[in-house]
């Protein structure tokens, strides 16, 4: 029995089926359900945890007292039209009081994923595609091998725009879902942005 898969229609489980299947757990690697489909996704790298803790950390200060900045792995439950969807962002920007024993349950205020070799084509594909679906308004993408970062938001008819990109030292000003100043280097650690010696 194929319990993990590429394609969305060659093996699809109900919600009972997949919390069994993260039950018995094959290694370090995160589990979600797309639309039925269970997607696995590796531990992620040193690189990638960097990102993901300056976010964190620039973000936290900015955020009113009823949203939270949470890093992953943390079940986001999203309804969908084509099934049950529960996706593990890198970061997100909870609403407190959607916040659950589980994880979040309905679109986060703003959705972030850190791209690799392994989850690039799904971050910019099906997972960009269920977050918009669900009503994510905020989507942020980083590229650490290009050093980039881009900003989407939900527009009127339900699909994301992107509103900035940028590259290396350039500097993007977002005003929602905070008002914060961005730089793609500055995102990868004070080890890696600083000039060498």
């Amino acid at each position: 029995m194929q319990l993990l898969t590429d394609r969305a229609d060659a093996y699809r489980v109900g919600r009972a089926e997949f919390e069994a299947i993260r039950d018995r757990p094959l290694g370090t690697d995160r589990y979600e359900l797309l639309d039925g489909e269970v997607l696995l996704t590796p531990s992620p790298s040193p690189v990638h945890q960097e990102v993901v803790s300056e976010l964190v950390t620039l973000l936290r200060p900015l955020t009113p007292p009823h949203w939270s900045v949470l890093s992953g792995p943390l079940d986001v439950e999203l309804r969908t039209a084509d099934g049950d969807t529960v996706l593990q962002p890198d970061l997100l920007i909870a609403h407190r009081g959607r916040l659950t024993a589980k994880g979040h349950d309905g679109p986060p205020v703003l959705v972030v994923e850190v791209l690799s070799p392994t989850t690039w084509q799904r971050d910019l594909g099906v997972k960009m595609a269920a977050y918009a679906q669900a009503g994510v308004p905020h989507y942020w993408v980083v590229a650490p091998t290009t050093c980039s970062i881009t900003i989407y938001e939900l527009g009127p008819d339900a699909a994301y725009v992107e509103r900035h990109h940028a590259e290396g030292q350039q500097r993007v000003e977002v005003t929602a879902p905070v008002e914060v100043v961005l730089s793609p280097t500055g995102l990868l650690g004070p080890a890696r942005s600083a000039p060498p010696t």
